[in-house]
């Protein structure tokens, strides 16, 4: 190896030999590499394939040792260490002293430990052992990731023997690979030799299956693909060294389901998992989907010693257009009333067995011939595929009583490559048309015709007939007015003749732009009937039947010629060229026109009249004025102006008092209306101040409630009217009011009349209050029940009645007086048949002497 290199190597055969000592020679062994610059003799010698270039200062490989026989494998990592070449041979060195062999450092052989190793542990894996040991006591000591840094203490070392050991099972999966650095020092800390480098290197064992990313793999190829188009890739991951046996995975289809048309439509690419197609015969109409089972297995795909795991492949059939659409029957009928349209006449039904509701299911129709003047579309039904032949454009059944149409179905996608339409792709559709009673229609509508106003009553203007388009059916059109404004026209309801039933107008109110509209009616006698109407517009051609009218009706004028002169113009209702100019002028009668009045002609439609006199007194007047239009033959008309004259200021207008005087009203008239607006407005302040008052006093009143609301039992004064012969012999004077008040006002206290006011001086009460504060109306109720119930004088007078006073003189006297002067045989019992209330009064008066 060194002879091939060029180069000084340390080569680490010994530890191969140590590991295949028991091999060595053996022809059953087979050594293999994973570097193909160097290879293995059978006797385990390594040596370089070709001339190599080491760039770095080492390099490692692995080696794998098989047994066939045994069945057995090992592995081992191998470092080459590679070294400049001296000029000299041997490791040597010139200094000043001469030559002297350079001392080598110490060198430790990197260490491969198996994973999942069973032990016993600690498990010795090297010894460190320094030349100066024997001359003095050495400790060694070994740092780095795995002894002092996490994970630690994976590593430990007899610090005096310097034997180096692990401590516990390793995984590759978790690290692969260690770096630790050994020490030796003295028993007082000193350094004896420079620290060493250790690799321990984690041998792989295969420990992991193969894990597929998704537990369920979906892919997709269309029906009818070739064989070798792609349909998926499924990947599982080991997590075994990839560059050895345990992690080098291979697939395998385990399973195929359905097996139709063959077991074996797919296949898989071993080592990159892809799934293509290996067999014709794909049909989205047989199968729709396959369910694929997928192996991976690791050691190369070696059964027997790889270890497997599984995965789904689902893989759908997807749908091409391979199947066109067929109608289910070759000849359709239908049927469709006239001057009908969104209208289905008939309902077309196809089967397409491609995937329902895709493009490639879809249908598509179209009419091929008998439809030049395209009165029907066709649509398709979203759920039912159907075809619906309907109407866009109405039909007239007597111009086409059938239709003959041709139609063809296709889909939304075009056919695959290959497939051909079918025959049964076209069908025919025979329409009936109906036929229906159809409205008379006019065939001017809006018909215009020019006429000139004023024609006659009765005049027959035209004749508005309407056409019955149901040639086949024999039947009577009836006409008749529908809107007729102005009640001017009449339409004979036979023949449609149409004749004034007045004299147009042209300066109607029903008139637009000299356009008077009328419509009119049209019914036959069909089952069921139809109508239709007509509009006919009538263009009045203007004449001059209207005379020209003054403008204003109404100025005023200075008493005295000035500069303000009045401008008169005319209104005519006829048009051009019936209107102006003009013709303004004073009539000759009365002559007093002419002598205070002037008219200046300014243009053909204007006119300035003025006061031809120095001064005219104040006062309305009317002045006639004769206005002549141009029309042919021209009218004229006698139109009066009321003319103002008053008094004017210095600007040349009409003084307040002027314009009054000049109304007619004098000073005197002035005065008078002005002491009427005075009086008038006195009147309303006296009445308002009187009404304020009364309302003041009633509010103020003690009483609840007006004397004339008081109800109780009063004797009555009326009037004496005269009696007949037969009221003579009473004496009246007994009625009549007493003389004096003397034998009341010397009553015993506590005898007097209550159903009357006190006489004489009466006790001050309280005043109640008026109007209540809304916040106290129980208090105001209780204080006016109070004051009632203290005041004699207020009412009602419910107590005992004294009836002591019958008037002066009476023959009759009194019930006291008959108490008095009756003796003790008087008999009172008649009394008892008189009544409850007079009974009382027999039992008081009849016990004779013993009452």
């Amino acid at each position: 190896v060194c002879r091939l290199l060029k180069v000084h190597v340390l080569c680490l055969l010994p530890l191969i030999l140590v590991k295949f000592s028991g091999c060595a020679g053996n022809n059953g062994i087979r050594y293999e590499t994973n570097n193909l610059d160097f290879k293995v003799r059978t006797d385990g010698t390594i040596y370089a394939a070709h001339q190599v270039q080491i760039p770095s200062k080492q390099t490692m490989f692995m080696v794998t040792a098989w047994d066939h026989q045994a069945l057995e494998r090992w592995e081992t990592m191998v470092r080459l260490l590679v070294g400049e070449k001296s000029q000299h041979s041997g490791h040597k060195v010139k200094n000043s002293n001469g030559l002297r062999r350079q001392k080598r450092d110490w060198v430790i052989p990197p260490i491969n430990v198996p994973e999942n190793s069973r032990g016993p542990f600690p498990q010795q894996l090297v010894r460190i052992r320094s030349d100066k040991d024997s001359e003095i006591h050495i400790r060694y000591s070994i740092t780095g990731v795995g002894a002092d840094q996490p994970p630690m203490e994976v590593f430990s070392i007899d610090p005096v023997s310097g034997r180096m050991y692990v401590t516990r099972p390793m995984d590759r999966e978790e690290r692969a690979s260690y770096h630790l650095r050994a020490h030796a020092v003295d028993m007082n800390g000193n350094k004896v030799e420079n620290p060493i480098d250790l690799y321990i290197y984690v041998i792989d064992m295969n420990d992991n299956r193969p894990e597929f990313i998704n537990q369920v793999y979906n892919g997709s190829v269309d029906e009818g693909s070739k064989p070798g188009t792609y349909v998926m890739t499924v990947t599982a991951n080991d997590a075994d060294d990839s560059t050895t046996a345990n992690g080098m995975v291979r697939y395998r289809i385990v399973t195929q389901t359905p097996q139709s048309p063959s077991q074996n439509m797919f296949t898989i690419n071993s080592e990159t998992g892809d799934i293509v197609t290996v067999a014709a015969g794909l049909d989205r109409e047989k199968v729709q989907q396959y369910t694929v089972i997928v192996q991976a297995t690791d050691m190369e795909g070696n059964l027997n010693y790889g270890l497997s795991n599984t995965a789904t492949a689902i893989i759908m059939v997807t749908d091409v257009n391979d199947n066109p659409p067929e109608f289910t029957l070759t000849a359709y009928p239908g049927e469709v009333p006239e001057n009908r349209v969104e209208v289905v006449v008939a309902n077309l039904t196809v089967v397409d067995r491609d995937q329902p509701h895709s493009p490639n299911w879809n249908a598509v129709y179209r009419i091929i011939s008998g439809d030049p003047s395209g009165h029907f579309t066709i649509r398709t039904d979203p759920v039912t595929n159907e075809g619906m032949v309907t109407v866009v454009k109405a039909v007239d059944y007597e111009m086409n009583r059938a239709f003959m149409l041709t139609v063809m179905v296709s889909n939304q996608a075009p056919l695959a490559s290959g497939i051909q339409m079918s025959f049964q792709s076209t069908a025919g559709v025979t329409i009936s048309v109906m036929d229906v009673n159809e409205a008379p229609y006019f065939p001017t509508n809006h018909k215009l015709i020019r006429l000139e106003e004023g024609v006659p009553m009765g005049t027959a203007l035209m004749t508005f007939s309407a056409v019955d388009p149901d040639r086949f059916m024999q039947q009577a059109v009836r006409y008749s007015k529908l809107s007729d404004p102005a009640n001017w026209l009449n339409i004979n309801a036979t023949n449609g003749q149409i004749t004034t039933a007045a004299v147009l107008d042209r300066e109607s109110v029903y008139i637009k732009n000299n356009v008077y509209e009328a419509t009119f009616l049209a019914a036959d006698n069909g089952i069921p009937p139809a109508s239709g109407t007509g509009s006919l517009q009538i263009y009045l051609i203007d004449i001059n039947d209207n005379a020209p009218e003054l403008l204003p009706k109404e100025t005023q004028i200075c008493e005295k010629p000035n500069p303000n002169v009045i401008n008169i113009t005319a209104a005519d209702a006829d048009i051009d060229p019936n209107v102006g100019p003009f013709v303004f002028e004073l009539p000759s009668v009365p002559s007093a026109v002419r002598k205070n009045w002037t008219i200046t002609r300014l243009n053909g439609d204007y006119a300035q009249l003025s006061l031809r006199i120095m001064y005219l007194e104040a006062g309305v007047y009317e002045v006639p004025i004769i206005v002549t239009d141009s029309g042919n033959p021209p009218l004229y008309k006698t139109s009066v102006i009321k003319v103002k004259v008053c008094p004017c200021d210095e600007n040349g207008d009409c003084t307040t008092i002027g314009a009054v005087a000049a109304a007619g009203l004098g000073t005197g008239a002035i005065v008078a209306i002005l002491i009427c607006i005075i009086i008038l407005l006195t009147m309303v302040l006296l009445f308002v101040v009187w009404m304020k008052r009364r309302e003041k006093e009633r509010h103020t009143k003690q009483l609840l409630i007006d004397p004339e609301d008081d109800v109780r039992d009063n004797i009555l004064k009326y009037d004496e009217e005269g009696g007949g012969e037969e009221d003579q012999d009473y004496d009246l004077s007994q009625l009549q009011q007493p003389e004096t008040m003397d034998h009341v006002l010397n009553k015993a206290a506590g005898v007097r009349r209550v159903d009357e006011r006190p006489i004489g001086a009466e006790p001050q009460y309280p005043i109640r209050p008026v109007i209540p504060h809304p916040g106290d109306i129980g208090d105001f109720i209780n204080e006016g029940l109070r004051a009632a119930d203290n005041d004699p004088t207020a009412p009602p007078y419910d107590s005992l009645l004294v009836f002591d006073y019958e008037g002066s003189g009476s023959t009759a006297g009194s019930v006291s007086s008959l108490n008095s002067s009756s003796s003790g045989d008087q008999d009172y019992d008649y009394l008892n048949d008189w009544g409850p209330r007079f009974k009382k009064l027999a039992d008081m008066y009849g016990g004779g002497e013993e009452d």
